[in-house]
């Protein structure tokens, strides 16, 4: 398996698919990486050389921010919004949607499983 910045690409797909597999390289900028290195879209990424790896990563490294530098970039925008204490910020810190979903159903991803709370006491148990 091919490495790029620290990270395995897989080998039986084209190289634009593994590509993806780094954080911060999607379609467009995989598609982009490819033509400026002059690799082939389709070639496999087990059929590279070390020159056209080491042409990716010279390009990655320059000019995109990806894998640790581009993680640490977002975690250090959320805890400004968490200093700051803006709506966002405590969106964050309460570990609640962000971007104005509804929260009395779904947010299940965001909430985790559910707690459920006890009811009361039915009516027949007063009697």
């Amino acid at each position: 398996m091919p490495r790029l910045l620290g990270v395995d690409i897989p080998n039986d797909k084209p190289t634009v698919i593994s590509l993806g597999y780094l954080y911060g390289v999607g379609d467009h900028v995989a598609r982009e990486l490819c033509q400026k290195a002059g690799i082939d879209t389709e070639k496999r990424a087990r059929d590279l050389s070390e020159e056209e790896l080491a042409r990716l990563a010279t390009l990655l490294e320059r000019d995109y921010t990806v894998e640790g530098p581009l993680r640490r970039l977002v975690q250090q925008n959320i805890n400004r919004l968490r200093d700051i204490k803006c709506y966002r910020g405590i969106r964050h810190r309460l570990g609640l949607p962000v971007r104005g979903q509804r929260t009395k159903t779904n947010a299940r991803t965001r909430k985790g499983p559910k707690k459920t709370v006890a009811g009361k006491k039915g009516v027949k148990d007063m009697r």
